[in-house]
């Protein structure tokens, strides 16, 4: 028989709230873990703890009556007071039996509330004085009480419907059960609440605050429910979807193995599923490859557009949408790789380092794109090969010049035959992480034709705010490029499109000096040769001088792939010589006496400084894009009519500087000390040589000026001084660019003295220390200045000078 029917029915020969129940008003204490006992219900409990096992004997011994007090530290053995609630509830044990393992089990059923006065902790149980606390009268007949227990009754209904486990006897006492108190404690003692909840429950004893606090938690209890079964009704709908589309699949497996054309493509579509879900595309991403992939499963596995959808599917997979490399923070380590290297570019080193400290303070940061401009050869795709290096990304290179067709850039369709990606997503992808860094090389060199204008294409890649959303034409879903580390190159500025330059950073990269290109020949440059050439360390020595004659005589350029070049020549005749003589081979030291043997004849003859004074023939400093040079502007009178005749392929506005300069002349003829009557007698002839060569730019127009008038004044130019600047009509001097490449070919040159127009000098401050030292600089602001700087006084005849001296002068009073 059941023990809970079984005291059931003693119960209803009993009546539990008789007033003639006499509780005690001392009892034994059983300290409850997790549960609290309300009136009249009726619970096992089982009890382990020595002293819980003595206060139940002691209570048999007596009353059977027990007082239950729930724990508020469920952790502590041996509670006191404090650990224990005040208000508990007085039971009567109805059954007990012992245990094996020395536990006892127990029945009890509870009498009423009751408070704790005082608890003594005895030595052998713990007990309690206490003061039973009586039922008050519910009032009948009150809206509120009759409103209450009917929300109880039909939440008690709902949280059943809704999965709560109470049972249908339960669910038909309360049905039944009119009295507000009882209904309250019945109703909580289901509810499987918590244990201070079920307390603050236990602790009101007015039966309408009771049923109004139950009300509550069922409420909430409820929305918990509502919440739960919505959960599992989804979750349940996935299942059923899942085992659906699992059936189906395999009654499509049947139908295509007796076609004789379904393992393959089968297998193939679950690759497919299972690449797609392991790359951890965005959502957006992925339900649109899933979306195609249902589409393939649909399609017959010869069909053109099959194959089509095939590569789109291989290069979806393929992409690493979360594949990331790890960039190294370390400052210090990347200084000291970008410093391995590369000698100089300090300029750029330190912008590099900069970046890279935004990024170690900064976990995303939009960052600028870089563009390195410079002559050839001087390291700007192999700066960005040492920067990759040293933030521990994968390095790809992307060669731009030549290019015409937009799609290069935004991808082909899918419609047509052989569409691919664009060049940006087949970089990512072959790099296999997300945040490459991408060198877009000669972005002055990309074209635009009626395919489309790939710079505007550009525009989006390149720009921080747009690149998180870029739409490549054959993917068809967006790709998050805003990780992408960009850089590009550029020898010139004037052929990039103006929104793309505005987007970038231009980092300037000027020619090398002849030291620079020694020490990194030292460096870099002999110990690739010989490594490549097959010699060793020890087969060829270059002296110092030897390498300068190199640099000097055999190569003209800003850069360094000359040179390169060059020394690898030198280095493949000893290996051949090498390879030739075997074991008498001896190591063999390049001197400047020997170089001849393996260059030949010097191919380059440098422009050398005047080496005399001479009229009409000036010194100029020009810039050209393989680095810096000085050009002679000749000068000479001819008879004729005052015309001015310029050649050696000059473009306009070097031909505009020059008639500036011939009108300045006429202008200040008296103050210039020249014959107004010679520019009606005399025609001008400005020739600037190597006439094959085009020129152009206003850079010449104070060297013009000066060769005039020396010409017209028939005044000396200084041999040693070289100049640089724009004229304008009333004698002013403007700034140039430039500044570095032209110094330098200065000091080449043997140069002594440089003029050059005063907002310049802020251009010093990148030049090495050789050159400031070996150069004297003249800062003008006007032609004037020049003139006085660079032409040296007309010697007179005897007698002229005589009559000059004796001429007053108008300041003579």
């Amino acid at each position: 028989m059941n023990e809970t029917e079984d005291f059931s029915e003693k119960l209803g020969e009993a009546d539990l709230s008789d007033p003639q129940i006499h509780i005690p008003a001392e009892l034994p204490v059983l300290p409850l873990r997790d549960i609290v006992i309300y009136p009249f219900m009726i619970v096992p409990l089982f009890v382990s703890r020595d002293k819980s096992i003595k206060a139940v004997d002691e209570a048999l011994g007596k009353s059977r009556m027990i007082m239950l007090v729930s724990q508020q530290d469920v952790d502590k053995e041996e509670p006191t007071q404090v650990d224990l609630y005040t208000v508990g509830t007085v039971a009567v044990i109805m059954r007990m039996l012992k245990l094996p393992d020395g536990r006892i089990r127990i029945l009890i059923q509870g009498l009423s509330r009751a408070r704790i006065d005082s608890v003594s902790a005895g030595s052998d149980y713990v007990k309690a004085n206490i003061t039973p606390i009586s039922e008050p009268f519910t009032p009948t007949g009150s809206l509120e009480v009759e409103a209450l227990v009917r929300n109880v009754r039909g939440s008690m209904e709902r949280a059943a419907n809704l999965g709560k486990n109470i049972s249908p006897e339960v669910l038909a006492i309360i049905a039944n059960l009119d009295d507000a108190g009882r209904l309250a404690d019945l109703s909580a003692s289901n509810l499987e609440l918590k244990v201070e909840h079920a307390q603050s429950v236990l602790d009101i004893f007015d039966p309408v605050k009771r049923l109004r606090r139950v009300n509550d938690l069922l409420s909430k209890e409820i929305d918990v429910l509502t919440v739960q079964q919505e959960i599992n009704t989804q979750a349940r709908g996935e299942i059923d979807r899942s085992q659906r589309e699992y059936f189906l699949r395999q009654q499509l497996k049947a139908i295509q193995a007796e076609l004789g054309e379904g393992n393959e493509l089968f297998e193939e579509i679950e690759q497919y599923r299972d690449k797609i879900l392991k790359v951890k595309m965005p959502q957006h991403a992925e339900e649109e490859a899933l979306r195609q992939l249902k589409k393939l499963e649909r399609m017959h596995p010869d069909t053109a557009e099959t194959a089509t959808l095939r590569n789109w599917l291989d290069i979806m997979t393929e992409l690493p949408w979360s594949n990331a490399s790890k960039d190294n923070l370390n400052l210090k380590k990347a200084e000291r790789i970008l410093d391995e290297d590369h000698y100089g570019l300090e300029r750029v080193k330190e912008r590099m380092v900069e970046a890279l400290a935004v990024r170690k303070l900064k976990k995303k940061p939009k960052g600028s794109i870089l563009c390195l401009v410079g002559p050839p050869g001087v390291g700007k795709t192999s700066l960005g090969r040492s920067v990759a290096r040293a933030l521990n990304r994968k390095f790809m290179r992307l060669s731009l010049g030549g290019l015409h067709d937009e799609a290069e850039i935004r991808g082909h369709r899918r419609t047509y035959v052989g569409a691919m990606p664009g060049r940006i997503l087949q970089a990512i992808q072959q790099a296999g992480t997300n945040n490459p860094l991408i060198m877009l090389d000669e972005i002055d060199k990309v074209g635009a034709d009626f395919r489309g204008d790939p710079s505007s294409a550009l525009l989006e890649v390149l720009d921080p705010e747009q690149n998180s959303s870029f739409r490549d034409n054959y993917l068809g879903v967006t790709f998050d490029l805003s990780n992408v580390m960009f850089m590009t190159t550029a020898n010139v500025l004037d052929t990039i499109q103006p929104a793309l330059r505005d987007r970038m950073e231009i980092i300037f990269l000027s020619g090398y000096t002849e030291e620079e290109k020694l020490e990194i020949a030292k460096r870099h440059l002999l110990p690739k040769q010989i490594e490549e050439n097959g010699l060793e360390k020890g087969d060829i020595k270059f002296d110092r001088k030897a390498l300068m004659q190199i640099i000097s005589q055999y190569t003209q350029e800003a850069g360094l792939r000359h040179l390169e070049r060059e020394i690898g020549k030198v280095c493949r005749k000893v290996a051949r010589q090498k390879a030739e003589l075997e074991e008498g081979f001896k190591p063999i030291r390049i001197t400047p006496q020997n170089v001849k043997d393996f260059l030949r004849v010097p191919r380059i003859f440098p422009e050398e400084a005047l080496k005399k004074d001479e009229i009409g023939i000036a010194t100029g400093l020009a810039w050209t894009a393989v680095g810096g040079d000085i050009l002679f502007i000749e000068a000479i009178k001819t008879r004729g009519k005052g015309k001015l005749t310029l050649t050696g392929q000059l473009g306009e506005v070097m031909q505009e500087s020059a008639q500036a300069a011939f009108s300045f002349a006429k202008a200040r003829a008296d103050e210039l000390d020249i014959n107004e009557d010679d520019f009606e007698k005399y025609d001008i002839h400005v020739h600037l040589p190597e006439g094959a060569i085009p020129k152009d730019g206003p850079s010449a127009g104070i060297t013009m000026a000066t060769a005039i008038v020396s010409v017209l004044s028939q005044r000396p130019i200084k041999k040693d001084v070289a100049m640089t600047g724009e004229i304008t009509l009333r004698g002013n001097v403007l700034p140039v660019g430039g500044v570095k490449e032209k110094l330098l070919a200065a000091r080449r040159a043997h140069i002594k003295t440089v003029i050059l127009p005063a907002p310049n000098k802020r251009d010093l401050e990148d030049l090495p220390q050789e050159v400031l030292h070996d150069l004297t600089f003249i800062f003008v602001e006007n032609v004037r200045e020049v003139f006085r700087e660079a032409l040296r006084e007309r010697k007179l005849p005897v007698e002229k000078a005589k009559a000059r001296a004796a001429k007053p002068s108008n300041n003579q009073i």
